[in-house]
Order: structure tokens, then sequence, then C-alpha cells
């Protein structure tokens, strides 16, 4: 059986809504440390000194948006149960003000609440929001084959807490502070949001009370292959999808009478997918033939012969077809571009097919031509150039050291200085890697090598920045 792939896409589930990117078609579940799948919904509730798991289905813990004129708004409307009768009734609408800086591809969001409700009842004791302030924003890097964002929020929410009737009604005062930061990125292939907040509880007789909560949440895309039992089938097997979606959420609390820590995890129902078959008959005695059948088999390759010439050197033009598909760049049809418009390289015809990926990938800064108005698209493409290609596409330049170092390749001399800052990052990042101590930059890849780095580059785009953003965050903050 083959190795399994995973491919992560978002289900970013957050405290507080603005600290997502507003590109992310992501649910947020605001400030409780909520989690919910395509059913249910819970999430802990702590001012009666004590947790309490509030439970729904998505029929009465709703979120509906709507933007107009550079202004978002959410509206949450929750009607929740607790396992002894308790209720929880919550509607908040919040606000928030969208600036976009295109030119240097960043946005910023920033929100508050414009209105609220929220009333618990637990036995013979009422607690009643009677005021909510809150200020939160986020700002977005938006790079060519993902956007990395961070965003903080503090709030100040105030209740009283009544029991009994009457004459006999007794209410106290239970303010609750506040502080959150979280981090998070999506991408075609996977996106990962991890959120810490810290509440502190000060309850009417002075005593405080702590709760941490974090939240960490991903939707998962996974590439297995499906082997054929029956030996006379004309194909030995193919590349399936299985998408599916996790949210974890664990709360640290000590307060006045009780500590301890709670979690809760929900996971979606996974949806199956069946790909296209490769079927090409040069590769079964390749080194790199999973990676070039999982490539062919998501679309990212998509040659119509038989035969992938694996050891041929792989051509400029080929090349940035393929990252443009990897990293699911966005392409205007033909049919809504002018027919008068000129080819953007003298030496690429529109009507070569996929051009418009190659003008997405030059419009993104991915890739560059030889100069301003040739491409060399039959040219061969070498390392340097790929390792550039990669990190231009994530972003990453800037990891690299400030300008007058040297890599620890022993023919560092042979990189080209643009390249110097690509390979550094790229040998960083488990990208790319060199052989006896040298990079070899000028040498040219094979379609077979191509293959193996853009495979390579996509389990970066999931696993990789899934594990900073999630694992590195929640076990060692």
């Amino acid at each position: 059986m083959r190795k399994k792939l995973c491919f992560t896409f978002l289900l970013a589930c957050s405290f507080f809504l603005m600290l997502l990117p507003l590109s992310s078609s992501a649910q947020s579940i605001d400030l409780t440390g909520g989690i919910k799948n395509e059913y249910e919904y819970e999430e802990y509730f702590f001012l009666t000194g004590k947790p309490i798991k509030f439970t729904g289905t998505n029929k009465n813990a709703t979120i509906s948006t709507r933007e107009s004129k550079g202004k978002l708004t959410e509206t949450y409307k929750f009607t929740l149960a607790g396992p002894n009768g308790e209720k929880l009734t919550r509607n908040f609408t919040y606000t928030y003000d969208v600036t976009n800086y295109d030119q240097v591809g960043q946005s910023s969001a920033t929100g508050e609440v414009t209105k609220f409700t929220e009333k618990i009842t637990v036995g013979d004791r009422t607690f009643t929001l009677a005021d909510y302030q809150l200020s939160k924003s986020t700002i977005t890097d938006k790079r060519p084959a993902s956007d990395y964002y961070s965003g903080n929020a503090i709030a100040r929410k105030t209740y009283t807490e009544t029991t009994g009737r009457g004459k006999n009604a007794v209410t106290k005062t239970i303010t609750v502070h506040a502080d959150s930061r979280n981090e998070g990125y999506e991408n075609f292939w996977g996106a990962t949001e991890t959120q810490i907040t810290d509440f502190e509880i000060e309850f009417d007789d002075g005593t405080i009370g702590t709760v941490r909560n974090k939240v960490s949440t991903s939707k998962s895309r996974t590439l297995e292959y499906n082997e054929n039992d029956a030996s006379l089938s004309s194909f030995n097997g193919n590349y399936k999808t299985i998408s599916s979606a996790d949210s974890l959420s664990e709360y640290e609390y000590d307060l006045p009478d009780s500590e301890g820590t709670v979690a809760s995890n929900i996971d979606y129902m996974p949806k199956l997918e069946m790909l296209k078959i490769p079927k090409f008959r040069d590769l079964s005695s390749n080194w790199a033939r999973e990676q070039i059948e999982k490539l062919y088999s998501l679309g990212i390759l998509d040659d119509q012969s038989n035969f992938y010439s694996p050891n041929t050197p792989v051509q400029r033009y080929d090349f940035a077809v393929a990252i443009g598909k990897a990293i699911d760049l966005r392409v205007l049809e033909e049919t809504n571009r002018k027919k008068t418009q000129p080819s953007i390289f003298k030496d690429v015809k529109r009507t070569v097919k996929d051009y418009n990926y190659l003008v997405a990938t030059v419009d993104k800064g991915v890739i560059k031509g030889k100069n301003p108005t040739t491409f060399d698209p039959d040219g061969f493409l070498t390392r340097q150039q790929a390792a550039t290609i990669l990190v231009r596409a994530l972003g990453l330049e800037g990891k690299a050291p400030d300008p007058g170092y040297s890599t620890d390749y022993k023919d560092d001399y042979k990189i080209t200085d643009y390249a110097r800052d690509a390979i550094y990052v790229a040998t960083q990042l488990g990208l790319m890697s060199g052989s006896d101590g040298y990079f070899n930059p000028k040498a040219t890849l094979t379609r077979a090598q191509s293959s193996a780095i853009i495979e390579r580059f996509l389990r970066y785009l999931e696993a990789d920045l899934k594990e900073n953003y999630r694992d590195n965050i929640l076990f060692f903050n």
C-alpha cells in the first residue's frame, strides 16, 4: 500500500471572530472557546465556579455574515442547554472595518461589538450580561502560496448574578476580562489556526478566578492510494481523497472553589472523492513514481501521453504552470481576456495550453522572465531557479540572514546572488537539499526531480505549517 499524504484545508474555529482573515471560508465561534461540526456545537461556562458544558445543534447555534462597503457584520444567535436543565441564550452582533493594502498584499480588520444580549440560568441563579466591551484586530499578509495572519483581542464582560425572587432577590456583579492572541495560515492545501485566550474572572466577593483556553482547528484532505484487488482490472489502482475536519478546545481553570482541566474535540463527517487514474508506462522502476502519480491525480501535472519521460530536463514553462496549479492561483478564462491583448512575453503564444497559469505566476511575482520581454519557455530549469520560485511563492524571502552571509554549501560561490536567500530558506525549510555538501545551483532538474520537489512543497504547505501553527503553539505555550 502507498503511504498516505495529507493535505489540510481550512476550518478555523476561534474565540474572537475577526482574528481570522476575511478571505477565510472557515466558521468562527466567538469568545467562548466553542467548537462545532456540521451538526453539533459545544462550549464551557465557568461563572458558577465550576465548568458547565452547554450544547446545541446547528439549528440553535447560528452565525450569519453580511458585508457591505468595507464593513463586515457578523451576527450570533445561540440557544443552548446544559446537562441538568441549565439554559443559555445569546445574541451578539459584531461590526468590523476592513482596510486593504493592495500595494503590499496585506489587509487589516478591526472590530467591536455593537449589539449584545446574553442570559444563563443555572437552577435559581440567573446571569445576565449587563455590559460588553470588545476590541479586536487582525493583520493578514497575502502571499501567492499562502496567507499568514495574526491577531489580538481584549474584552470586558460585566454580568449581574441574581438569586431568589422578589424581595428575597440578591444581585451580585461578576466581571470577566479576556486577553486573546492567535496565529494562523490559509492556503489551498492546508490551513490551521491556533488561539490562546486568558480569562480573569472577578467575583462579587473579591475573589479571582482564571481560565486559559487553547483552541486549534483544521480541515484535512488525505490522499490515499486505493489498490485494486482484481488482477484483471484495466488499472492497478488509483488515488482517492478523504476530506475531514477536526476542532479541539482545552480549558485550564483555577477558580476559588475548583480547579482542573476540561477539553472537547469534534470531528466532521469525512467525504470521499476518487481521482483520475495515472497510466504512465515508463515509471514502474522510477524512484519518483509515487510523487509523479500523486501530482497527476491531483491535476497538477496534465500530461496526455502514456509516457512521462521522467529523466528528461523539465522546462521552465511546464514548471511555472505546475506551481500555478499547485498553489491554486485563480486564472482568468480566455473568453474574458481581450483577443487583441498581446502576450506578456514575446516568446510565449497566448494560445499555448495553460497560458493563463503563466500569467498568474508572473503577476503574483512567483516567477520572472529572462528579461522583461522574454521568458525562455523551453529552457531547462536550474536548481537555483526552482528554489527561488518556491520561496517566492511562500513569501519567505525575509527569513534569510542580512546580506553578506554565505550558505553552508561547499559550492556557495557558484550561487547567483539573486538565488542565495532562496537557497538558504529552501534548505532551512527542508524543501530542497544538496548532495555531499554541494547544492549544484546551476544543474538542471529532471522532470522526476521537479515532481519530487513540488510534492515536498505541498507537504510543507500542509504538514510542516500545521505542526508549526498547532503543535508548537499548543504544547509550548
